[in-house]
């Protein structure tokens, strides 16, 4: 693997996944292409972005800028059992072999995908801290599984690996605007130094390690000092969020 990609994964890493910014922009926008619009990522500036991004930020931000470097990324969509084109990833080609790219799932090391063989499934395994991951390729479907060392792995996204077009993934994500995720906030974080996984979601806060996992509640009234402290967000983001899903 190039050190250009694993570098820009690694810039990327540090990113916080929140829907604050997300909701924020809808408010403002009052429309969902309007807001996608309003989505710093979408004119690929990282570096300004208010806090972070969802799946469809932090995905197109790395589809842009890997074809700027030359390389042709193919834009995903992913499914999870009944519900259709709630998440996204990229397929890289790279010297004849296709990665794996999902930063909207805290995956920011390119896993090589497993050869596909007629008829049959193909397996690859790859033991990430805090969360291992198995990829499963059969009949042009990519399953994504994931758990930890000490349990059974979970299926969470069947990805389509003919891609989508731009057009068609920006049409899914100004529909992820008006999804059932937008009236609570969520927040996600990985520490890839320390292999922590922070992951707060209607008022339930989860940390996971190499060990496993636990859960801690947050009160209404220390949400915002607490995102703060462990995601990195400004105090004034999180009120103004807050604040909308209130009204």
């Amino acid at each position: 693997m190039q050190q250009q990609i694993l570098d820009l994964c690694n810039r990327i890493s540090n990113v916080t996944y929140e829907n604050l910014t997300k909701i924020i922009r809808y408010s403002e926008a009052k429309s969902a292409d309007g807001a996608r619009k309003l989505d710093d990522s979408y004119e690929n500036d990282l570096d300004s972005w208010m806090g972070g991004g969802t799946c469809f930020s932090l995905t197109w931000h790395l589809y842009q800028e890997l074809r700027s470097m030359g390389y042709a990324p193919k834009l995903l969509m992913g499914d999870k059992r009944i519900e259709k084109n709630i998440h996204c990833a990229l397929l890289l080609p790279v010297d004849g072999e296709d990665f794996l790219l999902d930063p909207g799932y805290l995956i920011f090391d390119p896993l090589k995908i497993p050869v596909a063989i007629p008829f049959q499934k193909s397996e690859a395994f790859y033991p990430l801290v805090p969360n291992v991951v198995r990829l499963e390729l059969e009949n042009g479907v990519l399953g994504l599984y994931t758990g930890s060392l000490k349990g059974p792995l979970k299926l969470r996204f069947e990805f389509n690996i003919l891609g989508v077009t731009p057009q068609e993934f920006q049409k899914h994500w100004s529909e992820s605007f008006d999804r059932e995720m937008m009236t609570y906030p969520v927040l996600n974080k990985l520490d890839r130094e320390k292999g922590i996984q922070y992951y707060f979601q209607k008022g339930n806060l989860l940390i996971r390690d190499k060990d496993g996992s636990r859960m801690e509640k947050i009160l209404p009234e220390d949400q915002v000092s607490k995102l703060h402290a462990i995601f990195g967000i400004e105090e004034e983001t999180i009120e103004r969020a807050l604040g909308v899903l209130k009204k």
